[in-house]
């Protein structure tokens, strides 16, 4: 266990046992209002309470008192099904989430009646004095009583890549905010990168910057998806009508044939063959395959409805650290005292030797196995170029470090070896800090600034380098008093993410306009928005500005923004909340907990699984496991993919069913032969179920998805050429198989004739239909459809399933169906083709008409 050398000194006593523990119950433990797993009856309750699986459950259970227990059996199997398969997805999530935050649990070491001692991060208390190494995770918000080099990387709170340094106040300090430098105050859940501290808690739990956000996500509502809501209103409307169409077909046959059991009967018949309880099947089981999909490429959807709102997004709000960027440091260019560069990404050979000095001295300034960023960034440096050099002094030990301070932002390290007397002096810091310390002259130190101003405005992060060398005996107290030399310019930046300019450049073909939203300096948010290909990287507005504008200026300019720099939490929700009032679809990405506000905000908020925070998780829709924003895109994939199989499922299912319901409807009002009974409705379920619940999920995406522009905000899933194009196939249908029946009728068929004619042909048109509606793009029988094998499947079971009811004896009775005789076998494949030919042909002709 690493003590800093002050707690000695100070000889802190920190509270008492007795003290803590009344503390803790007068506080309550150091943790946020957490995620808790719910347990499966509560998850069952949570699942049956969605509206559109309330109506399977109703009408389940309505078909059981009617008599009617095949229909009553297979919607109850169609709910325990979409139950089984959403239990075992919000599982899958939450045992996801649970080890995230595990990951996540920090432990503290504090001083309780004067002992050092490991304790978890919940039982902190305020007035605790804690002691702060590097790597440690900071348990609560704190006030600074000694520290020596502290470096604190506080992105978590302020999106910022770069750590920031700690130094101890001086009299009364006013509380800041998170990021600045030379502030003595310490905040939750950011993480110590370099040198050492000793801190008294100020705050815990909800009462810590972390936990003001955290309380702030609860009075954002959560809202139902665009298509959730209008897939409610579809059913409803249609159940409306059918229950209407139902019980008017079941006054008329008991009035025109006085047999009201038969009426009864035949109006439950009609109202099968009318309401669509296939869509909210489909719909939830498009949601939780999808999601599952999306899972195997490590992409954690914990809101299904939130895949296909991602798929329609209009703006991707991105921040840079972490999401864009890799948020770790990386050498970038070197500039040496004689103006000598060299830069890291454009030159593949070694490092020549007049560059050897400066990175050595750049090291020896720092530990030999580092845990801070910049830290790290020289070692991997070193490594690549030094390796095999007499620059590296593995013998070498630090015998004094002269801290930073507030008046000299530099740290300098005092090395020697056994074998020689002479020490050597690094110094590494601020460019203005180096110049002082080299005692340079008005002209040279123009040079230096004016080299670290290009840098800085290149997005680099710049540190000056010098040496000295001192033989005395006794080590100076100020180390200004050593003969410095000036060695160069180091910059590093936080490099992007390989594969990002890639996948912005998809999006922007998607139609999909990226902003970045971030705390960073503008120079580095330009720079960065350049190399990730971003375009129009010079329309930006800061922090600043965007605090003098109201929020309808704000919604003006936000059409032609593209970075907002120095954002803080409150901005980032402005600009989600300016970008909704346009009637943009607007997905969120971020790891920090400053940015879980405009997370949940969003349409769809994408959190970092490895890099984000815990509360940035929680307040997600979507988490994106390997932090790798390619994910994002094959999410947007999805969500489009999605959505466009819905609209071919629905489209299908309202087309099949205008024939059903017409077949079904017009003998009872002119007092024919009933061809449809509640046996067949019930067969046709068995294929139209899996058909659009599982054929059109299976279905590829279309060769143009990436290539439009995300749907209109007002644009319904059934739009004018949907409506129209499944009606017109659905009337086609209808009236070749009704002109069929009246052939049949007038040739002397009888009524069990009539009926296996029609059904046959009904379940060959089905088929059709499937194929028909299956790709905007391809043919029927093209190569993209025969690759589907829930379809092979699909197909091959109903004609199995048709040749059973046909040729078994007990089947056939059960279905009340005549002998399949040649010519009605023939008149029925007849129907069918024609059918299908004339739907395609409705089809096409609605594309063309209403595109």
């Amino acid at each position: 266990m690493k003590l800093p050398l002050a707690f000695n000194a100070y000889k802190i006593s920190g509270l008492s046992e007795h003290e803590a523990h009344e503390r803790l119950l007068r506080d309550g433990l150091n943790e946020l209002p957490s995620f808790k797993r719910r347990g499966v009856w509560l998850m069952v309750l949570d699942v049956a309470k969605e509206p559109m699986i309330s109506l399977l459950i109703i009408a389940s259970t309505i078909y059981f008192f009617l008599g009617d227990l095949n229909e009553a059996i297979f919607l109850a199997a169609s709910v325990g099904f979409i139950v089984v398969l959403t239990l075992f997805q919000r599982g899958k999530t939450e045992k996801a989430l649970e080890a995230l935050r595990d990951l996540s649990s920090p432990r503290a070491l504090v001083v309780r009646d004067g002992q050092v001692k490991r304790i978890s991060g919940r039982e902190v208390v305020v007035g605790d004095t804690a002691i702060l190494n590097e790597g440690d995770r900071i348990p609560a918000d704190g006030v600074l009583l000694s520290c020596e080099n502290l470096v604190v990387d506080e992105s978590a709170l302020t999106g910022e890549s770069v750590p920031v340094r700690k130094l101890v106040g001086s009299g009364e300090v006013i509380v800041q905010d998170p990021g600045g430098d030379d502030t003595p105050f310490i905040y939750s859940a950011t993480l110590v990168t370099r040198g050492w501290g000793i801190a008294e808690v100020t705050a815990i739990g909800t009462a810590t910057r972390v936990g003001a956000i955290s309380r702030f996500l609860k009075n954002i509502d959560d809202e139902p998806t665009k298509l959730e809501r209008e897939v409610r209103r579809i059913v409803w409307v249609v159940a409306a009508c059918a229950i209407g169409l139902s019980i008017l077909a079941a006054v008329l046959y008991g009035l025109s044939r006085n047999d009201w059991i038969a009426g009864a009967l035949n109006g439950v018949t009609l109202a099968m063959a009318i309401i669509p309880e296939e869509i909210p099947v489909m719909l939830v089981v498009f949601m939780a395959i999808g999601a599952w999909r999306l899972s195997r490429k490590h992409v954690l959807t914990r809101k299904m409805g939130a895949i296909e709102t991602l798929g329609s997004t209009t703006v991707l709000c991105v921040d840079k650290t972490g999401t864009l960027t890799e948020n770790k440091m990386s050498v970038r260019r070197l500039i040496t005292s004689e103006g000598r560069e060299f830069f890291v990404d454009s030159q593949s050979g070694g490092l020549v030797e007049e560059f050897h000095r400066l990175v050595e001295y750049a090291v020896l300034e720092g530990h030999k196995n580092p845990f801070d960023p910049i830290g790290v960034a020289f070692k991997k440096f070193v490594d690549r170029y030094l390796r095999e050099t007499e620059h590296i002094h593995p013998e070498w030990r630090v015998i004094r470090e002269y801290p930073l301070s507030r008046e000299l932002r530099a740290v300098c390290s005092v090395w020697r070896s056994e074998e020689n007397k002479t020490a050597v002096v690094a110094a590494k810091g601020a460019p203005e800090s180096i110049i002082e310390l080299c005692k340079m002259s008005a002209p040279q130190s123009e040079i230096v600034i004016s080299q670290a101003t290009a840098m800085a405005n290149e997005g680099l992060r710049v540190f000056a380098v010098a040496g000295a060398k001192f033989s005395g005996e006794k080590l100076p107290d100020d180390p200004l008093k050593f003969e410095f030399e000036f060695l160069g310019l180091i910059g590093l930046e936080d490099p992007i993410r390989p594969s990002v300019k890639q996948s912005v450049q998809e999006c922007y073909r998607a139609g999909v306009r990226i902003i970045m939203i971030t705390g960073d300096y503008p120079q580095t948010a330009q720079s960065i928005a350049l190399q990730a290909g971003i375009r129009d990287a010079d329309s930006l507005i800061s922090g600043n500005e965007l605090d003098l504008m109201s929020d309808e200026e704000l919604e003006k300019k936000i059409g032609s923004v593209v970075i907002f720099a120095r954002a803080v939490p409150e901005h980032k929700l402005r600009i989600i909340t300016a970008l909704k009032k346009r009637g943009e679809i607007v997905a969120m990405t971020g790891d920090g907990v400053n940015d879980a506000p405009a997370l949940k905000s969003a349409h769809v908020g994408v959190a970092m699984g490895q890099r984000g925070t815990d509360v940035a998780r929680e307040a997600s829709d979507i988490v994106l496991l390997h932090d790798d924003f390619t994910s994002l895109v094959e999410a947007v994939r999805g969500g489009r993919r999605i959505f466009d199989n819905l609209r071919k499922g629905l489209s299908y299912i309202f087309a099949i069913h205008i024939p059903i319901a017409g077949i079904s409807l017009v003998p009872i009002v002119f007092n024919w032969p009933l061809v449809l009974l509640p046996v067949h409705i019930v067969f046709f379920e068995l294929i139209i179920d899996p058909a659009c619940s599982v054929v059109f999920e299976a279905e590829e995406e279309e060769r143009n998805l990436m290539r439009r522009r995300p749907r209109p905000v007002k644009e319904k899933i059934l739009n004018k050429p949907t409506m129209i194009s499944s009606i017109s196939q659905g009337l086609a249908v209808f009236l070749v198989v009704f002109g069929v029946f009246i052939w049949g009728m007038l040739a002397g068929m009888s009524e069990p004739e009539l009926r296996v004619m029609s059904f046959v042909a009904l379940v060959l048109v089905n088929i059709g239909l499937i194929l028909v509606n299956i790709s905007f793009s391809s043919s029927l029988f093209s190569k993209q459809a025969v690759r589907n094998k829930s379809l092979r499947y699909v197909v091959s079971g109903a004609l199995f399933l048709l040749a059973a009811v046909i040729y078994l004896g007990p089947l056939r009775e059960l279905f009340k169906f005549g002998q399949l005789r040649l010519n009605i076998a023939l008149a029925s494949l007849g129907t069918a083709v024609v059918a299908v030919a004339v739907a395609r042909l409705m089809e096409k002709l609605a594309g063309r008409f209403f595109k």
